[in-house]
């Protein structure tokens, strides 16, 4: 059937816009070192021996925030306002209403269920039960919603001061410096690549590679750079808006040095120098299997195989949900084209 074209309007896209802030680096970094499964897929691989240095009152506050997922709790506050400092951040926390700092802190499923949100932060027991049958297939969101409606108000508080405190004082501070020049550097390059290209793409360009499309209720994309999570993305949501936390280029790390090869090139290139992650690519080519398939192929155990796959996905090779897996081709594809512009942008 043909169709009579009577509008000239054109797709509706969100608007993008870019923030940096060492409080965002700080909770990330809390959030980086609380997730262990993680740590050795980071490129600041040193995390586990920071933690090391800290007193032991900090370590039970990270501990802590390992068992409950708090540093959630720290994201989702921060995104109430642009706090120009650690002590602005602290005094807004201490003076919020407990209702209110129980709302914020509970994770944002939608218009449909904001309802259900501020019920459950005011300790509605079958509220809260709705919203974790909502979340049944996170991996954390469940336990973490029961765990903020029962927490007492004044013991929270007083934990997600006492740890970004102690965090940003004994991590973020000794190299305060550095770390702003280059969330400054990085959001600058993505300001100034926003004239040029459209919003999807700037994502894409961002993140290094995620098409996020536009979705009903998100009228804006957040985009983060954070340093500590590379090569990591984090992607959250607030009302409104998706955010990425998204890895700082290599230009803005390494601003004076020409033969720096971006991340994400990098990354791809350590993922496939192993026999059995090379194995896994060329299964994956063939067709998606399941983890199961793979360690019945390969004869190994699901958490060596998955130790794996966590690799080649943080490199951005492979892709899954559900314990299903597939090859991103195109991303194999591009290694070629990526090593020859590198090497042919040298002086």
């Amino acid at each position: 059937m043909e169709v009579i074209q009577t509008t000239s309007r054109k797709r509706e896209t969100y608007r993008t816009k870019v923030e940096q802030s060492l409080l965002y680096e700080a909770a990330l970094g809390i959030a980086a070192v609380t997730n262990t499964p993680l740590l050795d897929t980071l490129e600041k691989s040193d995390l586990d021996a920071v933690k090391k240095q800290l007193s032991n009152e900090m370590n039970d506050q990270l501990q802590y925030v390992e068992e409950n997922n708090t540093w959630k709790s720290l994201l989702q506050l921060l995104h109430q306002d642009s706090f120009p400092n650690l002590d602005a951040f602290i005094e807004f926390i201490q003076q919020l209403d407990v209702n209110k700092l129980k709302y914020i802190c509970l994770p944002y499923l939608g218009l449909a269920f904001q309802e259900l949100r501020d019920q459950a932060s005011k300790g509605d027991k079958k509220a809260v039960k709705s919203l974790q049958i909502e979340v049944e297939n996170h991996p954390f969101f469940k336990t973490y919603i029961s765990f903020i409606t029962t927490i007492d108000p004044t013991q929270l508080k007083n934990h997600l001061i006492a740890v970004i405190t102690g965090w940003y004082i004994a991590v973020i501070i000794p190299q305060e410096q550095e770390l702003q020049a280059i969330l400054q550097r990085d959001q600058k390059a993505k300001q100034d690549m926003s004239k040029n290209i459209d919003a999807e793409s700037l994502v894409e360009w961002a993140t290094g590679g995620i098409k996020y499309f536009p979705e009903p209720s998100v009228y804006r994309v957040l985009l983060i750079p954070q340093r500590t999570y590379r090569p990591w993305n984090v992607e959250a949501d607030i009302e409104g808006t998706k955010i990425f936390y998204y890895p700082v280029s290599n230009d803005s790390i390494y601003k004076d040095d020409p033969y720096a090869p971006d991340q994400f090139l990098v990354q791809k290139y350590k993922a496939l120098g192993d026999e059995v992650r090379m194995k896994i690519v060329k299964l994956l080519f063939e067709k998606e299997r399941t983890l199961h398939e793979l360690t019945d192929t390969l004869n190994m155990g699901k958490s060596t195989i998955h130790h794996h796959l966590k690799l080649l996905k943080s490199a951005r090779i492979v892709e899954g949900e559900r314990s299903i897996y597939r090859l991103k081709k195109n991303s194999v594809d591009m290694m070629a084209t990526e090593l020859e512009h590198f090497i042919g942008s040298l002086p």
